[in-house]
């Protein structure tokens, strides 16, 4: 299963120290200054600012060196660190623990106010987050909680995947399938953004519903609700495993690239290399995020 990797980690805390500098678009951004501010070596923080090159937030010129692609003002924080605030940091502690079987049985708000460091208020803002997000529930008769059913192991994760390697590609061969001009014209934007910084600055909940909503866009072109439906029942099932890959946002950018040749396929009418391709996709996603 994927964990956060260095690169990500130098890479976000130098999009904050990029933020806090006040350079302007264009400013010069040199290895040595980065590895020094960072109190790391210059292959690791170099490593970071290619990973920045390949999401739009440096851009390099040979022979110069690394310049920022846009001002350090349209930076925002990215949710990388521990977290932009107590009750964010709880949710995915929260996740995390579930995830990795160390939250189990059922709870009460009280369980989650302790164990998370929270107060009873900032506790039952999170869980009625959680329930919002089907993924938890309240217990028969009211008393206290317990978790949906969500993917939490390698297996499930990867029978998800190979599932939906046979809805989605063949609902772009459903009779009915038309293009919605207006939803591919918005898709294509936010896959655009995410390699203009987007990958690194959007908050995990808000890059989840990103990508998951544009397989529910191709899949919804189809005409067919029950296809539909079966997509967006597996994006709420696997909502808190994938919020713990995106810890690693490395491989994101070849996705999104993914994603908006897909669109161009789609777009064009070749749907049968539309549907090709997006089986190689998810099966691509699949070995990343299983190892299978």
């Amino acid at each position: 299963m994927s964990r956060p990797n260095l690169t990500t980690s130098i890479a976000t805390r130098l999009v904050d120290l990029l933020r806090h500098s006040g350079l302007e678009e264009g400013a010069h951004v040199t290895e040595q200054w980065a590895a020094d501010e960072l109190d790391v070596s210059r292959t690791p923080a170099r490593k970071a600012m290619l990973f920045l090159t390949e999401v739009g937030i440096l851009t390099r010129v040979p022979n110069r060196g690394f310049f920022l692609a846009r001002g350090a003002a349209t930076l925002a924080r990215t949710d990388l660190s521990e977290g932009a605030d107590v009750e964010q940091d709880a949710y995915f502690r929260i996740a995390d623990d579930y995830v990795g079987g160390r939250f189990t049985g059922p709870f009460t708000s009280a369980d989650v106010s302790r164990g998370y460091g929270l107060t009873p208020r900032q506790a039952d803002r999170v869980l009625a987050r959680m329930e919002s997000e089907d993924l938890v529930r309240r217990k028969t008769g009211g008393r206290g909680w317990e978790f949906q059913q969500v993917l939490s192991t390698v297996g499930a994760h990867d029978q998800s995947y190979r599932y939906r390697m046979i809805i989605e590609p063949n609902a772009l061969l459903e009779p009915g399938f038309a293009v919605d001009p207006d939803a591919a014209a918005q898709h294509r934007k936010q896959q655009e953004a995410l390699l203009s910084g987007d990958i690194l600055l959007l908050p995990r909940a808000e890059l989840f519903h990103v990508n998951a909503s544009f397989h529910e866009m191709l899949v919804g072109f189809s005409g067919n609700q029950f296809l539909l439906d079966a997509v967006r029942r597996q994006n709420r099932l696997r909502r808190l495993i994938e919020y713990r890959h995106q810890v690693d946002r490395s491989r994101l950018a070849g996705q999104a690239r993914e994603h908006l040749r897909m669109l161009d396929m789609v777009e064009d009418g070749r749907l049968e290399e539309a549907a090709a391709f997006l089986r190689r996709h998810l099966d691509k996603v699949r070995v990343l995020k299983t190892g299978r």
